[in-house]
C-alpha cells in the first residue's frame, strides 16, 4: 500500500496541555523558563567539557553526547508546543507530524542506547578499573557512539515508514500536544493491531531490555563494593546514583507509553510533560549539582570569564 494514495487528512488537530486560556498562558510563561534552562544548561555542559582538559574522558564524552540529544529532543516538541499555548487552533501538517515523529524517535531510542552505554562505562570503571583505560580507548568510544546514532536512525526510520504506510482518511484529533506514533496510528482507517503489536515488539521491548541492563549493572556495582567504600567508590557511587534517577525518568516514561495498546490514559500527558520537558532539565541539574568534577569546572570557567574581563 502506498501511503500517498490513501492520505486525506492534511493537516490534525491537537488537543494540548488545556483548552483554558489564562491556565495556557501561565503554562507558556512557565515552560519558556523551562526550555531556556534546558538549552542553556545543557550547553554549559558541552562548553565546560571542550574546554578542560581533565574532562576528556570517556565519562564525560557521553555526557556531553547526552547533553546534545536533550537539546535537540526538547526543541523537538517544545517550540510547537509553546506556540500552541498562544492560539485556539492547535493544528500541525501531515509533513511537521511526521517529521515530529522520526526527530521524537530519533533522539529518544538513540538517548536510551547512550544511557545503557554510561552504565557499562561506570560498571568497567568500578568493577574493572585496571583495564578501564585500555577497553574505554578513544576509538571504543567513538565506535560505540556511532553504533547508538546508527541505532535510533533504524529504530526512527522504521517506526516512520509503518506509520506512513497507513491510510488516514478521516478522524485528524490527537489527544496530546505532540504527535507520536501510538496516537498518529489510531486516526488509520484500517486495522492497526499488528502494527500496535509491532510497536510494543519494538519500543516497548527497547525500553525494557535497556532497563533491565541498567539495573543488573548497578546491582553488580552495589555487590562489588558493599564491603570496601573508599573515597572515589563514593564518588563513583554518588555518580551511579545522579545516572539511575535519569534513567528511571527516562525509561519510566517509554515503558509506560510504548508498552501497552494505542490507547489514550489520563496521565498520558503528565507523563509526556516530563519525558518532554522535565528530563531534559534535570539532566543538567543532577551532573552539575552531583559531580564534584563538574563544578570544580564550572568554577575554573567562571574565574578565567572573570580574569579576562579584568584585564
Amino acid at each position: 500500500m502506498v501511503w500517498q494514495n490513501h492520505t486525506r487528512v492534511s493537516e490534525f488537530f491537537l488537543s494540548g496541555l488545556t483548552t483554558n486560556h489564562a491556565v495556557e498562558l501561565a503554562l507558556f510563561t512557565f515552560f519558556v523558563v523551562i526550555y531556556m534552562l534546558i538549552i542553556l544548561g545543557n550547553m554549559l555542559i558541552i562548553f565546560t567539557i571542550a574546554h578542560d582538559q581533565r574532562l576528556h574522558s570517556p565519562m564525560y564524552f557521553f555526557l556531553s553526547n547526552l547533553s546534545v540529544i536533550d537539546v535537540c529532543h526538547s526543541s523537538v516538541v517544545m517550540p510547537k508546543m509553546l506556540a500552541d499555548f498562544l492560539v485556539d487552533k492547535k493544528s500541525i501538517s501531515f509533513e511537521e507530524c511526521v517529521a515530529q515523529m522520526f526527530f521524537l524517535h530519533l533522539f529518544a531510542c538513540t538517548e536510551i542506547f547512550l544511557l545503557t552505554i554510561m552504565a557499562y562505562d561506570r560498571y568497567l570503571a568500578i568493577c574493572n578499573p585496571m583495564h578501564y583505560g585500555t577497553i574505554m580507548s578513544r576509538k571504543m568510544c567513538l565506535q560505540l557512539a556511532t553504533v547508538m546514532w546508527m541505532g535510533g536512525l533504524i529504530h526512527s526510520v522504521s517506526l516512520t515508514a509503518l506509520t506512513l504506510n497507513l491510510p488516514y482518511c478521516g478522524p485528524s484529533a490527537i489527544d496530546n500536544f505532540f504527535c507520536d506514533v501510538p496516537l498518529v496510528i489510531k486516526l488509520a482507517c484500517t486495522n492497526t493491531h499488528i502494527l500496535e503489536m509491532l510497536i510494543v515488539s519494538n519500543s516497548g521491548l527497547i525500553s525494557v531490555v535497556c532497563f533491565l541492563v541498567l539495573v543488573t549493572s548497578y546491582v553488580v556495582i552495589l555487590v562489588s563494593l558493599r564491603n570496601h567504600l573508599s573515597e572515589g567508590q563514593h564518588k563513583a557511587l554518588s555518580t551511579c546514583a545522579a545516572h539511575l534517577t535519569v534513567v528511571t525518568l527516562f525509561l519510566g516514561h517509554c515503558i509506560f507509553i510504548y508498552l501497552r495498546p494505542a490507547k489514550s490514559l489520563a496521565a498520558d500527558k503528565v507523563v509526556s510533560v516530563f519525558f518532554t520537558a522535565i528530563t531534559p532539565l534535570m539532566n543538567p541539574i543532577i551532573y552539575t549539582f552531583r559531580n564534584e568534577d563538574m563544578k570544580n569546572a564550572l568554577r575554573k570557567l567562571c574565574r578565567r570569564q572573570i580574569d579576562s574581563q579584568d584585564k
